[in-house]
């Protein structure tokens, strides 16, 4: 079956089709490395790695890129405030190489720790500041980019198209736009290529405009084009991308090219907490190690992202996270029944992977190809059903291959659940067995089931 993945530029479903037979090249953005990575960023990163593990599940080959931004990305994602590099290098009184250092070393840590792997080619953008130039002069030759005193803008009114990614009404938005600090911008939609730096801006390179630093938009455009071309098949990020950073690229892409840079735009919905926005502005972030803290393993995390399919926002609790740890535990516990089974069931392992197979290339449904191996590890125990589910495996990466080490997860049953297990155990021992069936009714319309034993009744979430 093909794949067919949702195209941000088209707001459609498409079938997915490279563009160099059987090799997709990919970019997806990666970190500005002057923080910690909260677990709301690190749910598009694995967004990024379940599709490159469907991609290869399906037999393509990859090559893929990711930045690190160490220089140029503002404090707002437009030309707004300070470097976030630079900002952190003041605040923490070290270099902003440090700083770049301390915070990739410790996002390389927790995306190990997710088992996400990493794309083939990691590009760091001071590593290509002359690729970076060349890319605004190219811009400005061909009068897409002007001159100002305090840097390179790009002129979006060069450029008809402006607006396509995030579907933006450009003539409404400049109406209603606020007085512009900066004048000598033609629009005050015009972005920044390139920024002239001020003499104690501790981050600067030589340009043909002066001492300066790249805008952040432009470090993407210039990296993708270095190492995929001009023309590639996906690009991938969070849905806070689209309306500026990849509107921006695009335009910067297609000014130089005049023609489509990228296929398939991909784009991973936004982690809520508590049911409203997390950032770490707001102070209601977490880490992986503070997740680790709380109690949780790192693949309990991404379970739990699991559960919800890329383009659906996912509300992250607390609650949420006990009930992800609790059932990635018994899925290992009945995987582990399979290990040595000896019931012949290829006829519906073949079933079930052609399921799989047509879930994962729906879009990524990666909760319908959960639920798909949730049926079939209640199967009678069989070799065949292991097999299988480590095959599925290499698409959840959730390391299934380690079903027996299982933690022992203590769950709490609520107070009313157990109140009616009391009741019917009393109702049991009165031999009021029609009241008991009642009471085992309640309890299971309430989501818990009651399995009665030599020592007692044992109650468990369904």
């Amino acid at each position: 079956m093909k794949l067919n993945v949702f195209n941000t530029l088209t707001r459609k479903k498409e079938e997915f089709n490279p563009i160099n037979g059987n090799e997709v090249r990919m970019y997806s953005c990666g970190p500005t490395v002057y923080n910690y990575a909260h677990i709301g960023n690190l749910r598009t990163y694995i967004f990024m790695d379940i599709l490159r593990r469907v991609l290869k599940f399906d037999g393509y080959t990859i090559k893929g890129v990711m930045n690190i931004t160490d220089v140029g990305h503002l404090l707002s994602d437009a030309d707004d405030g300070e470097d976030k590099m630079a900002k952190a290098a003041k605040e923490q009184k070290k270099t902003p190489e440090e700083i770049a250092a301390y915070y990739s070393e410790v996002f390389f840590k927790d995306i190990k720790r997710l088992n996400i792997g990493l794309p083939e080619i990691i590009a760091k953008a001071t590593d290509n500041i002359p690729e970076m130039i060349d890319y605004v002069v190219e811009l400005q030759e061909k009068g897409f980019a002007y001159e100002t005193s305090d840097g390179i803008y790009f002129d979006i009114a060069k450029f008809p198209r402006y607006g396509q990614l995030s579907r933006l009404n450009l003539e409404e938005q400049i109406a209603g736009a606020r007085v512009e600090v900066n004048t000598e911008k033609h629009n005050p939609y015009d972005f920044a290529v390139w920024k002239k730096a001020e003499p104690e801006h501790i981050m600067q390179w030589q340009s043909p405009w002066g001492m300066g630093y790249p805008g952040w938009h432009i470090e993407c455009s210039a990296m993708g084009r270095k190492y995929l071309g001009p023309h590639f098949d996906i690009h991938t990020g969070g849905v806070d991308h689209i309306p500026i950073h990849h509107e921006n690229e695009i335009a910067q892409n297609e000014a130089l090219t005049c023609s489509k840079s990228v296929n398939y735009w991909i784009h991973g919905e936004f982690m809520l907490v508590n049911n409203g926005k997390m950032s770490k502005s707001l102070g209601n972030t977490y880490t992986v190690d503070q997740l680790i803290e709380r109690g949780y393993s790192p693949l309990d995390f991404r379970y739990f992202c699991l559960n919800a399919q890329y383009r659906k926002k996912l509300n992250f609790t607390f609650e949420g996270m006990d009930g992800a740890k609790v059932s990635f535990a018994r899925l290992k516990k009945a995987l582990a029944r399979h290990k040595n089974g000896d019931a012949d069931l290829k006829d519906k392992c073949a079933d079930y992977r052609n399921q799989f197979v047509e879930a994962i290339n729906d879009d990524l449904n990666i909760p319908l190809g959960l639920g798909i191996l949730w049926n079939m590890v209640k199967e009678a125990p069989s070799k065949d059903v292991y097999e299988l589910a480590l095959e599925m495996d290499k698409v959840f990466g959730l390391d299934l291959h380690d079903c027996d080490v299982v933690e022992e997860v203590k769950e709490d049953i609520p107070a009313d659940v157990m109140a009616l297990v009391q009741e019917r155990a009393e109702a049991k021992k009165a031999k009021n067995y029609a009241l008991a069936d009642e009471l085992r009714a309640k309890v299971d319309a309430l989501g818990y089931l009651i399995k009665d034993t030599k020592d007692g009744a044992e109650v468990q979430k369904k």
